[in-house]
């Protein structure tokens, strides 16, 4: 008798639900012209809560990881979803109470659990599933995280000039907290043994099926597959968390105008970063993985380079989609990578592990780019610096080679 399994595709659904709600993480810039404008608080005061919920992110995933191997996804996205809502709207509590510490709280630890339990779910989950569409699947579930980010650009600051920061933070949080614990409970797991229909896994396949994470962390493909994602990241969240001033600095016109001009582009941005996590996972599905980040780097440092010294508004705008669609690729490509090397037994704890990269990368980035404005006042020699980087990096995904190509 045939055995029946849950629609593979609903699983996927939920999981892309999840993903949206958790990227609009990535749109904090959002809210930092009304906190300053409310509360007179410096600029880098209020993005440490933008670098605070990455580096939380990234741990809590790693322990996320550890109790989705042993419990199951469901309990662990649901934990996620409460986290991430309730800390929004803490976050909305700090603005109204006037207080930067319980913001960090809200915003910065409660949502980066949330995050990290949250984003790893989908992740670890979907690659079981979809054995015979690994890239692809991936692509789609994080492009959910991507798109996020647009869906709260276009729809905050609406809603700040009409209700308010406070009110604006609990509304979202609300829905947040509702969409990702129903989407939660699809996440299960299938048996051990599960294949799509008429699907045979490739000769060689399940020799790595259940490597666990001490065998991962003692390869080198752990360290390298590591690199890869941090310096992708590094430069994706260095632009991300300057985008708005970057973007203005390549405009004329007054403060007013540029402002909006640059929220529509932040809208657009976040487009190709979604776009291109579904882009480049499922072009790694027929050129392979490493083949996707080699042409990752070098074409970044080539845009990067090209950035460094162009005054056109019309050549940063086409070059930052397509960064942005590089830093989604980078993230939606790194989990079938980490599957197809390490097999999808134990690929919860050690993709989460991995992404500690994302933590590191968090800080690096938005520290290199913040730093070098205080003492230059323009960003060209960090997007120059970021060129030199990619170029410098080649050789790490050139030498992250599969056994089986040597």
């Amino acid at each position: 008798m045939e055995k029946k399994y849950p629609n593979r595709w609903t699983i996927a659904i939920a999981g892309i639900i999840m993903q949206s709600c958790l990227g609009t993480v990535y749109a904090w810039s959002v809210f930092v012209g009304p906190l300053q404008y409310s509360h007179g608080w410096d600029v880098a005061d209020i993005t440490l809560a933008f670098t605070i919920v990455i580096v939380v992110l990234a741990f809590a995933a790693a322990l996320g990881g550890y109790i989705l191997d042993a419990r199951g996804p469901r309990i662990v996205a649901t934990i996620g979803g409460i986290f991430f809502g309730a800390g929004i709207m803490i976050t909305g509590l700090g603005n109204q109470l006037d207080s930067l510490a319980v913001i960090y709280l809200g915003y910065g630890v409660l949502c980066g659990i949330g995050l990290g339990f949250g984003y790893i779910t989908p992740v670890a989950t979907l690659v079981k599933w979809f054995p015979d569409k690994r890239g692809l699947i991936t692509g789609l579930a994080v492009m959910g995280f991507g798109l996020g980010s647009g869906l709260m650009s276009a729809l905050a600051p609406g809603m700040i000039a009409a209700m308010g920061i406070t009110t604006t933070l609990y509304i979202f949080g609300c829905i947040f907290l509702a969409a990702v614990v129903v989407s939660a409970q699809c996440m299960i797991v299938p048996p051990a043994d599960y294949l799509p229909a008429g699907w045979t896994p490739p000769q060689g396949k399940q020799a790595a099926a259940g490597m666990t994470l001490g065998e991962a962390v003692r390869s080198r493909y752990f360290y390298l597959l590591w690199a890869m994602l941090f310096i992708n990241v590094t430069a994706g969240m260095a632009v991300i968390s300057q985008a708005s001033p970057i973007a203005q600095s390549f405009m004329g016109g007054s403060i007013t105008d540029t402002a909006q001009f640059a929220g529509i582009l932040m809208l657009v941005f976040a487009l190709f970063n979604g776009i291109g996590r579904l882009v480049w996972a499922s072009f790694s599905d027929k050129i392979g993985r490493r083949q996707v980040f080699i042409i990752l780097f070098v074409s970044q440092a080539l845009a990067f380079y090209v950035l460094s010294i162009t005054s056109s508004l019309v050549i940063f705008i086409i070059l930052s989609c397509y960064i942005y669609g590089c830093l989604g690729g980078g993230f939606a490509t790194m989990p079938a990578y980490a599957a197809d090397t390490f097999g999808t037994k134990y690929v919860g704890r050690i993709y989460g592990w991995m992404l500690t990269a994302w933590a590191a990368a968090g800080v690096a980035g938005p520290t290199l780019y913040a730093q070098i404005f205080r003492y230059s006042a323009q960003y060209r020699p960090a997007l120059l610096i970021t060129a030199i980087m990619f170029a410098a990096a080649l050789f790490i995904p050139v030498l992250a080679v599969p056994k089986k190509e040597h």
